[in-house]
């Protein structure tokens, strides 16, 4: 048995764990220790005070799970300030072992490893995950992270890419218009501008102008609380607009992917799972022309395993042996 660090380093927080490995697979995963990133210059720093509450020497070995395509000598992550130099990071955080993973390549980790128990059933066919073909994981969080597991002959390989940056894809009149509006402001629109959390507010400031009203709800915290309440109209309709955005990305990169199987993670995924399922996520998820059919059957799952990122940045480390 031995021990590692695994990091989950998103646009708003960095997570950090230790966590315990035996016969090439995660048997513990510890309490996370989350650190908001705007409070630390970079990730030496965090380390630093992660070790501090951690109060002892910390292992040698981590496995990082980043918002940031993991190529090229810098990485500049998404949704965040921190850039981070892989060639230099072992020596500046004092390790002999370092991995670096994609954020969802590390969700990818996850859910190839994590028991049925860790997956709600939402839409689909009632299967376990197929042991053989390819799932797609589509997360919504500050960005809208997109991965792929592909499994064969019992063994499984993650694809990490950046589908949440696909272009954005208007349904209807009132989508014809979010488009307009936010291409005012960004010029190129994609998905993640819409299906994720930071989109919300996107969605919403565009229904205010097409209503000629106000935006009541300045800050992203207040304007999801309103939201998810129904508290206001108009909060309430950008909600669903985001469900039915993620409904029609997700069911894109499905087909784009051939899977046999999606997986819903991401910052959002839990806390949404009930309003989910109540709104036009699935109908335009399945709105696919001749392939609704077969949209309608792929089973559909939640990964509730409170901490993917984490638990995948240690396994992605420990498959490696």
């Amino acid at each position: 048995m031995s021990e590692l660090v695994a990091v989950d380093i998103g646009g708003t927080h960095a997570r950090f764990a230790l966590a315990t490995t035996q016969g090439g697979r995660v048997a513990h995963l510890g309490t996370p220790v989350t650190l908001r990133t705007s409070d630390f210059p970079d990730l030496p720093s965090a380390w630093q005070e992660f070790g501090r509450r951690t109060g002892k020497a910390l292992p040698r070995a981590a496995g990082i799970a980043v918002a940031a395509p993991v190529q090229g000598e810098t990485l500049k992550l998404t949704n965040n300030s921190w850039v981070i130099r892989p060639a230099a990071l072992a020596g500046q955080l004092g390790l002999d072992r370092v991995l670096l993973v994609n954020d969802f390549g590390a969700v990818g980790h996850a859910v190839a490893q994590l028991g049925a128990d860790q997956f709600r059933h939402l839409y689909g066919e009632p299967d376990e995950l197929p042991a053989e073909g390819s799932i797609s994981i589509v997360g919504p969080g500050t960005g809208l992270g997109v991965a792929q597991v592909l499994r064969r002959d019992g063994v499984y390989h993650v694809i990490e890419t950046e589908g949440g940056h696909v272009n954005f894809a208007p349904l209807d009149a009132i989508d014809d218009a979010l488009l307009v509006h936010l291409r005012m402001r960004y010029g190129r629109v994609s998905a993640e501008r819409v299906a994720s959390g930071k989109g919300l507010a996107n969605v919403y400031e565009a229904l205010c102008a097409q209503a000629g009203r106000p935006v009541q709800f300045a800050d992203e915290k207040s304007l999801w609380a309103a939201a998810t309440a129904a508290q206001d109209p108009l909060a309430t309709a950008a909600l669903e607009r985001f469900f039915l955005a993620l409904g029609s990305v997700a069911g894109d990169i499905a087909l784009a992917q051939g899977a046999v199987a999606v997986v819903l993670a991401g910052g959002l995924g839990l806390r949404l799972a009930d309003a989910l399922q109540r709104s036009g996520f699935h109908r335009c998820f399945t709105d696919k022309g001749r392939h609704a059919e077969r949209m309608a059957r792929l089973p559909i799952k939640l990964i509730t395993h409170p901490e993917p990122g984490l638990f995948g940045a240690a396994a992605a480390l420990t498959r490696l042996g």
